[in-house]
C-alpha cells in the first residue's frame, strides 16, 4: 500500500456552500418585514398608477359628477367628488403617475449629476475637487425649496421644468456621498491593479470604482424620490405645479379652501403621500440592513 496521502480530500457534505452577495442581500431583504411592507405598499401605488388610464379612462380634470359627493354616496364615484365635480378616485389614480413620476424622473437627475460631480471630486482630488466642492456648498447654501420654487417661477410651471427643478435642488446630498466612497475606494488594490494594467481614468471610475461605491447610494435614492414627491406636492398645492395635470399635492392645494365641510377631499390625496413616503422610507431602511454586511449578519 502506498503511503502517500490523496491529492484532495473529499469535502463534507455539510458545510455550507458560499452565497453569492447578490443574493445574499435578496435573502436580507425579504427576511425584514418593515421592506416588505414597503415594497407592498409601493408595488400598489405603482400598480394604481399603471392601471390609471383603463380604470378610470378620459381626463380626471373633467367634470362628471355632482359637486361634493362624499366618499360612499354614489356607487359609481366611491370616493365621492369635489367641488367642481371631478372624480376623486380618478383624481388619486392619475395623481399616481404624476407624483411617482417626478419623483422617480427627479431622483434621477439628482444622481446623474451628483455622481458626476462627487465622483470627478473624489477621485482626482487636488484642484478638482476644491472647486467641485466649493459649488457644493454654494447649492447648499440655498434652501433647497426656495431654490425650486425660484426656477418654477423663472420658467414655466409645467412638469418638465419641476422636474428639473427638483434634481437641480436635491444633487449635493448626493455628490458628498459619492464624493466620500470614492476617496476611500481610489487606493484600493483592485484600483491600483486597475492602474498597473493601463487603464484609463474614465474606465477605472466607471467600472471599477462607481459599482463598489453604488450601495449607499441606493439607499439614499429612495429617500430622494420621497422628498421630491413631497416637494412637488408643496408646489402644487401653492399653486405651482401643472396646471394641465392632476397630482395628489394639487388635489390638496383645491380642497384648503373646504377643509371643514368636505375635509376627505385632503385627507384622502394627503393619505396616499403617507403611505408612499412611508413605503420609501421603509424600503430605504431595508436596503441599508440589506446592504449594510455587519447589519446583514445580525
Amino acid at each position: 500500500m502506498s503511503d502517500s496521502l490523496p491529492l484532495s480530500a473529499p469535502v463534507p457534505a455539510d458545510l455550507p456552500r458560499p452565497v453569492s452577495p447578490r443574493r445574499a442581500v435578496w435573502r436580507a431583504l425579504y427576511r425584514n418585514p418593515s421592506a416588505l411592507i414597503g415594497m407592498a405598499l409601493l408595488l400598489s401605488m405603482g400598480l394604481l398608477a399603471v392601471l390609471a388610464p383603463w380604470l378610470y379612462p378620459g381626463d380626471p380634470l373633467d367634470m362628471v359628477a355632482s359637486p361634493l359627493l362624499w366618499p360612499g354616496q354614489d356607487a359609481a364615484f366611491p370616493l365621492g367628488s369635489d367641488s367642481l365635480g371631478r372624480n376623486v378616485a380618478a383624481g388619486l389614480a392619475h395623481g399616481a403617475q404624476v407624483s411617482l413620476l417626478v419623483g422617480g424622473v427627479a431622483a434621477l437627475v439628482s444622481l446623474l449629476i451628483g455622481s458626476v460631480i462627487g465622483a470627478a471630486a473624489g477621485y482626482f482630488g487636488g484642484w478638482v475637487d476644491a472647486a467641485l466642492m466649493r459649488l457644493t456648498v454654494l447649492f447648499q447654501t440655498v434652501p433647497s425649496f426656495l431654490l425650486v420654487v425660484v426656477i418654477v417661477a423663472i420658467g414655466q410651471p409645467t412638469l418638465p421644468v419641476i422636474v428639473l427643478a427638483i434634481g437641480l435642488a436635491s444633487w449635493p446630498v448626493i455628490a458628498r456621498l459619492v464624493r466620500a466612497e470614492f476617496r476611500s475606494l481610489r487606493e484600493a488594490e483592485f484600483v491600483l491593479a486597475a492602474r498597473s494594467q493601463g487603464f484609463g481614468n474614465l474606465r477605472i471610475i466607471v467600472q471599477e470604482i462607481l459599482p463598489n461605491a453604488l450601495p449607499p447610494v441606493i439607499v439614499t435614492a429612495s429617500v430622494l424620490v420621497a422628498s421630491a414627491i413631497l416637494i412637488e406636492s408643496a408646489l402644487s398645492f401653492l399653486g405651482m405645479g401643472d396646471p394641465n395635470v392632476v397630482s395628489w399635492g394639487s388635489m390638496i392645494g383645491d380642497g384648503r379652501e373646504l377643509l371643514r365641510t368636505a375635509w376627505y377631499l385632503t385627507a384622502l390625496p394627503g393619505s396616499a403621500i403617507v403611505l408612499t413616503v412611508l413605503a420609501l422610507n421603509l424600503l430605504g431602511d431595508g436596503l441599508n440592513d440589506a446592504l449594510n454586511p455587519r447589519l446583514r449578519k445580525r
